[in-house]
């Protein structure tokens, strides 16, 4: 392989060398990470202003030799939070499935761009055959999905449909009305966010109470219906939530479309965290009424464990998914039919394969796997909250059936006690707050969980918050 800023171009058996020389080395940084993850399932805690002293991030002009260009990219590997280990329940992801990661690799080798069937071939047939199942599994019988970068942009996408199925002049030229947008206190951050992006604004989204579950009161959001219209406002869609970000609660959908039938709004379904259940036929029952939807998101890359970003997103009505997200551009769309050039209902033009690594995850271990990876999740949730519910020195906030298990210890700051974990390398794990309390928020998502890691984390965690805090 060429050192240093050496662009000679390669022959064909060149490349080849240079790539197995690559992949030779990217599996023994692959192995040294394996390795340090059981020895040390939390990375070494690296303050931020520590970066520079600890490793070597800087930038030159001239390249740098092999050596010290692997031993730096492996250093940066070792020093990396570990998302897969089994001490990580902080994030609304996590785990290591090694069949999703064989897509994510071969997606990036092949390099296609999702726009169009010329550009990503066979690779197109992958997504379709992915977007009708779960077209199947949601009991819809129209409809059309595709994969967007982050659950984030799902919802995005859900908003922009809603607003232009009620005002259709909107995407021509702009937003004439004061449109309001209905979705629970608890939901996800982007709803206020999205609505700033699609001329709607933050303040016309109305955060409807939520009960001591967690879930969206129905008899508030239509009062605030009824408020708005006899103001003049148009009510444009309401957001429903399939796992709240703190308490893993579900929104009542059935009540939710009746709603929204009877006022003639758009109803979304935010399942970016546990919209998953879909394909669980024990779990599905908490997403009862989906079938009512106008439009659905989960994330793949939460409950299913496969490498960020895989998120998907699903409208009922493939008119109107065309007529918001399609674009003339003639040097693009040359050949092929509208069905097969997904960039004419794609938020974005290039776009990566994120429907490889979700296929070759389902291909491997089928719908009963996939289900199966859904309900263990559920299984490590009760098996937790099971335990806490039955000690003294814990409080619990939630109901199950939920996978996030929300706890005190002892009443110590469960702020104080999360950081303190994660700065002495015992585990990751997040607070969170519901109402006026704040607590502990454990996590089962990540993939790679058993129960054994369950019994760790909370040995562990009531050794260190006797040693640190009494």
């Amino acid at each position: 392989m060429h050192h240093g800023t050496d662009l000679s171009t390669f022959s064909k058996e060149e490349e080849k060398e240079n790539l197995k020389f690559i992949l030779k080395h990217f599996e023994e940084i692959v192995i040294k990470l394996i390795e340090d993850e059981e020895l040390n399932p939390v990375s070494q805690h690296l303050p931020p202003g520590s970066l520079e002293s600890k490793l070597n991030l800087k930038l030159n002009s001239e390249g740098t030799n092999i050596e010290t260009w692997i031993h730096e990219i492996t250093q940066l590997a070792l020093a990396t939070p570990k998302t897969a280990s089994k001490a990580f329940f902080n994030q609304l992801f996590g785990g290591r499935m090694p069949q999703a990661i064989l897509g994510e690799l071969l997606s990036v080798i092949l390099n296609n761009s999702m726009y169009t069937y010329k550009a990503a071939g066979a690779q197109v047939g992958v997504e379709k055959e992915m977007v009708n199942w779960i077209l199947n599994l949601l009991d819809w019988t129209s409809g059309n999905g595709t994969f967007v970068a982050g659950g984030s942009l799902a919802n995005f996408k859900g908003m922009l449909m809603a607003r232009d199925a009620k005002i259709p002049e909107a995407k021509d030229v702009g937003v004439n009305k004061v449109m309001r947008v209905y979705t629970s206190q608890d939901s996800h951050y982007s709803i206020a966010k999205n609505a700033s992006f699609a001329g709607i604004g933050r303040e016309n989204v109305v955060k409807i109470f939520t009960d001591e579950k967690g879930q969206m009161n129905m008899e508030d959001l239509e009062n605030q219906i009824l408020y708005d219209l006899s103001n003049g406002f148009t009510p444009l869609m309401i957001n429903c939530t399939a796992g709240t970000t703190v308490l893993g609660a579900f929104d009542d959908i059935n009540e939710a479309s009746r709603i929204a039938k009877k006022y003639d709004l758009w109803l979304h379904v935010d399942g970016a965290y546990c919209g998953a259940v879909v394909l669980s036929p024990k779990y599905k029952f908490l997403i009862d009424g989906v079938e009512h939807a106008d439009s659905f998101c989960f994330n793949a890359h939460k409950m299913l464990g496969t490498p960020l970003s895989c998120s998907l997103f699903f409208a009922k009505d493939e008119e109107q998914l065309y007529s918001s997200f399609s674009n003339e551009a003639e040097y693009l769309y040359q050949t092929d039919e509208d069905a097969y050039n997904l960039g004419k209902i794609s938020l974005q033009c290039g776009r990566r394969n994120d429907a490889l690594k979700l296929w070759t995850l389902w291909k491997q271990i089928g719908h009963h796997g996939i289900a199966k990876l859904v309900d263990r999740q559920f299984e490590l949730a009760e098996y937790a909250s099971s335990y806490v519910n039955n000690h003294a020195d814990y409080e619990v906030f939630g109901e199950q059936p939920s996978i996030s298990v929300c706890f005190n210890y002892k009443n110590i700051n469960p702020r104080k006690l999360c950081t303190s974990l994660y700065e002495n390398e015992i585990s990751l794990v997040g607070y969170g707050q519901f109402n006026n309390d704040e607590f502990i928020r454990l996590v089962t998502v990540n993939t790679n969980l058993d129960r054994e890691s369950i019994d760790e984390f909370f040995a562990s965690m009531e050794e260190h918050a006797v040693a640190a805090f009494n």
